[in-house]
Parts: C-alpha cells; sequence; structure tokens
C-alpha cells in the first residue's frame, strides 16, 4: 500500500523521534510549508526527508528549479512532522520539525506540484524489544559512552540522557555519532532494532580505533596533511 507525500531532499538523514530545525527560502519549499499549514486541522502536517546521493537540492541562483536533474536521491527516507513555524519577514519561514515514520520511494512525481511529490512505502516499525535486542542496546550504550569521551570535551551532558528503549536509543546513536550521510542511510534503512544496534557497533568501534590513532601521532595534523620538506 502506497501514500503521496511532498519530498524534500537534503543533505541529512532524519530519523523517527529525532529534531530538525529548517530554514525555508526556497519559494518551492515555502510553497510546501503553506501547503502542509492550509491542512485541516487534526490532519498529518508531514513531509519526507530524502538525503541526496549525488547532487544539489538548491536551485542555481536565477534559475529555475532542479527537480531531479542531476540528483540522486537514496531510496529510503524519514517524515518530518510540523511542530513549531516560525513566517520571515521576506516570506520564507523557520520551522522546526520532528521525524515520524520510515519509507522507502515507490515513485517520484515532478510536475504535480511546485516541489517534488512521491509515492511511498511505509517500512515496517520493529516490534517490542526481547531479552537479546536489550543486551545488544546495553553494549551500545557502554561503547557510545566511551566513544563520546574521544570526541566531545563534556561526553556526560549527553550520556546521561542516553534512552532505554534500543529502538529509540538506535535512532539517537544514529544521528548523534560523527558519521558520515551514507553510513546513517545504511543504519536508516535497517529494519529491525537489532540489526540497527549490531551495526552501530561495528561503526563505532571502528570510528573509536580511528580516533585513537589519530590522537596517538605524536605530530600536529596541518604537517602529515604537508608534503615532506626537501634535504
Amino acid at each position: 500500500m502506497t501514500a503521496r507525500l511532498p519530498v524534500f531532499p537534503l543533505q541529512t538523514v532524519l530519523f523517527p523521534g529525532l529534531v530538525l530545525p529548517l530554514h525555508i527560502f526556497e519559494e518551492r519549499y515555502r510553497a510546501l510549508i503553506r501547503h502542509l499549514v492550509a491542512r485541516p486541522e487534526g490532519t498529518p502536517r508531514e513531509f519526507g526527508v530524502v538525503a541526496i546521493e549525488r547532487g544539489s537540492e538548491v536551485a542555481p541562483p536565477g534559475g529555475s528549479p532542479p527537480g531531479l536533474a542531476g540528483m540522486t536521491l537514496h531510496e529510503v527516507g524519514c517524515t518530518a512532522e510540523l511542530r513549531q513555524i516560525t513566517e520571515l519577514a521576506d516570506g520564507g519561514f523557520d520551522v522546526v520539525t520532528v521525524g515520524r515514520r520510515r519509507f522507502r520511494l515507490a515513485g517520484i512525481d515532478e510536475h504535480a506540484a511546485p516541489y517534488l511529490t512521491a509515492d511511498v512505502e511505509w517500512l515496517p516499525e520493529p516490534e517490542e524489544a526481547d531479552e537479546s535486542t536489550g543486551l545488544l542496546a546495553a553494549r551500545v550504550i557502554a561503547v557510545f559512552r566511551q566513544y563520546l569521551t574521544l570526541i566531545r570535551p563534556d561526553p556526560e551532558a549527553i550520556a546521561e540522557q542516553l534512552p532505554d528503549d534500543p529502538t529509540v536509543l538506535s535512532h539517537l546513536v544514529a544521528a548523534t555519532a560523527a558519521l558520515t550521510v551514507a553510513d546513517r542511510q545504511r543504519l536508516l534503512a535497517i529494519d529491525d532494532t537489532a540489526g540497527r544496534l549490531r551495526a552501530e557497533l561495528r561503526l563505532l568501534n571502528r570510528e573509536a580505533a580511528l580516533l585513537r590513532q589519530v590522537r596517538a601521532v605524536p605530530v600536529p595534523l596541518r604537517e602529515l596533511a604537508s608534503p615532506p620538506a626537501p634535504n
């Protein structure tokens, strides 16, 4: 079963439950926000956020919106629900959205509206976590705490707020760790919480090992980036 959604391509990956603030300045996306605001009360005001694999979501100055020309989107995205809207003097908007539910693109329409729309298939939501998933979550929390000590001056500020729910934890870790868009996209596409947590354990161990290696280098990194001086 498919549904039709407005689509906002971005250079980021949104996860369910995570906050995404946006500054809306292009006219096509202003139209999208106006469309959502005009919906009847009680109707979900959400649009699909899909990470860009190649290309840009910004139209060239003075040019027409690029649509999908030169832009490739990832297949799996997440809806963003409008929670706060501030209209600006220039007609733009500052909005706060929250990730809601994952979907897979089934087809994109460039002509039905000023912005992209898509037919999407809703992806399954994880069932209640079992004992093994809970044990995985505990391991991820332990490794994530160690990882935070390597990248943040005050890691306890985040570590103290880690959720107990394994699914919520898996989304928070995916969005908070310093991962590439490709890494985050692979995590978003995993359907079950246990699989996502296992993938995060591998990624966190990889990133922590790289960070420790960098810290062990006895010379400034800028010197490593420079060619050796001639003898």
